[in-house]
């Protein structure tokens, strides 16, 4: 279909209106670039086109980045071809004849920025839509359309290099004060505005701004300065990756290429590099989590999802506050507490969060007022009366849960749905004795809750469809990827975490330094290691957990330890009091946390031993991929997408390796079989294969037969 229809002006001003048509966004593909070079390149020779201005006819986008289904199936090779092709194409507009102005509004994503940096301007609306960022190496790949280039060209080395290394975001404002926009307007008649800039630059009137330069940026022109700045890049990149995403060293390559040899030179690596990166398993994985999240995004079959017009939050601690500011945007919402106090402190969680985004440019001053007044917090049950859906987000503890849902069902009406935010207790004892059971279901957000992705929607025998739905669709509305599981101890995201957790604790009691199980699972790709989230989560939490789930799964070897709740018994509660298996001083100070040596106590004594690197990593990460198959199995999550998304997204299962499923995948169930029946041998029942990777031994099958 076509994306591109040019506006010939009769003030010599040619409109080059970007426009996907059978899409809701622009996207860039090979057809995209060809059209471009057909429609829009001839107007650098056109006698009666003085200036150029690009703009995107969508509401709310400018491009939002490659259509990256284009490059599925193909090799290496020809994924560079095409990266050639686009930079041959943006080489020419840059270089052309005639001024070209850039029109942004809304989002200015990967190539959709790479568009605009390859025109002379841009012009950038002062509107929260519009975003811009190099966003390539959080789907495992580079800017392959000058972005490594011409980015660095506009922000300085200081500035731009960062930004091509995190694909970190930034709104109009911060980008105008980078350099990296020349000039700033408002929504409303800005391909107007666009176009007088365009001729004013034809006319020799309007040259691009240009950017004050800071100390560091001067001195990075000077080769041995410049060197020092990649080289700590390059070891900041080491650290952070570990050595396990290329796509990073590959941009810092592409930047020292340009800088050294020069922009067409430093082209030409990314192309190189883009083939290369685009077929590695790091990005294909990568691009296959951001098209999993996205599916999950999409209207399902069923019922249809009752509105919500009105949201309740009980309990207004971190993660209740966390709810009713993720959804502020939406809808009104009360905030119910048993206390002035407890709601002040929600409300100053809330006002922390509006202030951020404020600063930020997410939001506006005006839209933060709006979205104050439509917060009610009370003590009052009674204010809980026209709420079309009630998250309770009190203490994890199933008497109190279930007084909640008494108290509620006495108030609300009976279409509304009533969520737990609980982490682990069984939804059917929650609804026990309710009104209204299938209106209940859970709704186990992950903290905190604004930064958090995922949202686990637990449903029981007894939950109703449309609440499921309509439970899913506001968390959609709210910004979250959701998974849909069945009832059960754990559910999904807890009864996988929970082996992997306890087997750390194990290792511990084996011998094992708690430093050795932080590093060796951060090395496999965890953000966290294992014994560092058990601080994080609180020593009280994980005994809680433990104990419950091993008993659920004791026939099964998966029985918890008593060290934890020792551990807690003598005070040891994680970071919440700087006292856990690490120590954590309240004055901040650079280096590792140091190791809190005193636990060692509860685990045998202070004598620890080494032990082998894939022996940690494969008794901690094959539990978890056990279980998460396990779960497959028994039907707690309805596929291997949702089991993916749900360790990744919640649990901080390495994206790059696709999740549990796409690893089995990976490595060979018959490898995986391999290795647990030997510690099975070793180390007993719980490391059995669970019959779903035995089945796919024998059936040479995959989890995803697609590949």
């Amino acid at each position: 279909m076509p994306m591109i229809r040019i506006e010939k002006r009769t003030d010599g001003v040619a409109i080059v209106w970007l426009d996907s048509t059978d899409k809701p966004v622009n996207t860039l593909t090979p057809a995209a670039v060809a059209e471009f070079n057909e429609l829009a390149l001839p107007l650098m020779d056109d006698d009666g086109v003085r200036a150029i201005v690009v703009a995107s006819a969508k509401e709310d986008t400018f491009v939002a980045g490659a259509d990256l289904e284009v490059i599925e199936g193909l090799d290496a090779e020809e994924i560079s071809q095409m990266s050639r092709d686009g930079n041959a194409l943006l080489e020419a507009i840059f270089t052309g004849p005639k001024p070209v102005v850039a029109a942004v509004h809304g989002a200015a994503i990967g190539g959709g920025l790479e568009v605009a940096l390859g025109c002379h301007y841009i012009l950038a609306s002062d509107d929260p839509a519009t975003v811009l960022s190099q966003a390539e190496v959080m789907l495992g790949l580079l800017p392959a359309g000058g972005g490594t280039q011409r980015f660095i060209e506009r922000t300085g080395l200081a500035a731009g290099l960062p930004m091509l290394l995190t694909g970190k975001r930034v709104r109009a404002k911060k980008a105008k004060r980078m350099g990296l926009v020349d000039a700033l307007t408002t929504p409303g008649g800005i391909v107007e505005t666009a176009a007088k800039a365009a001729l004013a630059m034809a006319d020799g009137k309007l040259k691009r701004p240009q950017r004050t330069k800071s100390l560091l940026d001067r001195l990075s022109s000077f080769p041995p300065v410049r060197s020092k700045i990649l080289g700590e890049a390059a070891k900041q990149v080491k650290r952070r990756t570990r050595g396990l995403y290329p796509a990073p060293q590959a941009i810092l390559d592409c930047v020292e290429t340009g800088l050294k040899k020069g922009r067409l030179a430093g082209l030409d690596r990314e192309s190189y590099y883009f083939g290369r990166l685009a077929t590695g398993m790091e990005s294909r994985n990568l691009v296959r989590l951001f098209h999993a999240m996205n599916n999950a995004k999409k209207p399902e079959d069923g019922p249809a999802p009752r509105p919500v017009e009105r949201l309740a939050v009980l309990g207004a601690g971190f993660m209740g506050a966390g709810v009713a500011s993720v959804s502020l945007g939406k809808c009104p919402v009360v905030l119910k507490d048993i206390s002035d106090e407890a709601l002040g402190a929600g409300i100053r969680t809330i006002e922390k969060g509006l202030k951020a985004q404020t600063r930020s440019g997410a939001i506006t001053h005006r839209e933060a007022d709006r979205r104050r007044s439509a917060l009610l917090a009370t003590t009052d049950n009674a204010d809980l009366a026209a709420a079309d859906l009630v998250i309770e987000a009190v203490f994890e503890d199933l008497d109190l849960k279930r007084r909640v849902v008494a108290e509620v069902e006495a108030q609300i009406a009976p279409e509304a749905v009533l969520a737990s935010n609980t982490s682990a207790l069984p939804i059917a004892k929650i609804a026990e004795g309710a009104r209204h059971p299938e209106r209940i279901l859970g709704m186990h957000y992950f903290s905190p809750v604004p930064k958090m992705p995922l949202l686990e929607i637990v449903v029981a025998e007894t939950t109703a469809d449309w609440a499921t739905a309509t439970a899913r669709d506001f968390g959609i509305a709210q910004g979250k990827t959701c998974i849909v599981v069945k009832d059960g101890p754990g559910f999904y995201t807890t009864r996988i975490l929970a082996p992997y957790l306890n087997e750390a604790v194990v290792l511990l009691e084996e011998g094992a330094k708690i430093e050795d199980l932080d590093r060796v699972l951060k090395d496999f790709g965890y953000p966290v290691g294992p014994v560092a989230l058990m601080d994080e989560v609180g020593i009280d939490v994980g005994a809680h957990v433990a104990a419950d789930l091993g008993a659920a799964f004791a026939e099964r070897g998966l029985g918890s330890s008593d060290a934890l709740p020792k551990m807690y018994e003598a005070g040891f509660e994680g970071r919440k009091n700087g006292q856990g298996f690490y120590l954590y001083p309240k004055k901040k100070r650079k280096g590792p946390k140091p190791v809190n040596t005193e636990v060692y106590r509860f685990f045998g004594g202070p004598d620890r031993r080494n032990v082998a690197a894939d022996e940690i990593r494969d008794r901690m990460a094959l539990l978890m991929v056990n279980e998460a198959v396990h779960c497959l199995d028994e039907g707690v999550i309805a596929s291997t997408e949702d089991g993916d998304l749900g360790a990744i997204l919640g649990l901080g299962f390495p994206p790059f390796r696709g999740g549990p499923f796409r690893y089995v995948d990976h490595e060979g169930a018959a490898a995986i079989v391999e290795r647990m029946e030997a510690l099975a041998q070793r180390h007993g029942p719980r490391f059995q294969p669970a019959a779903g990777i035995q089945e796919l031994t024998k059936s040479g099958r995959l989890f995803y037969p697609e590949g």
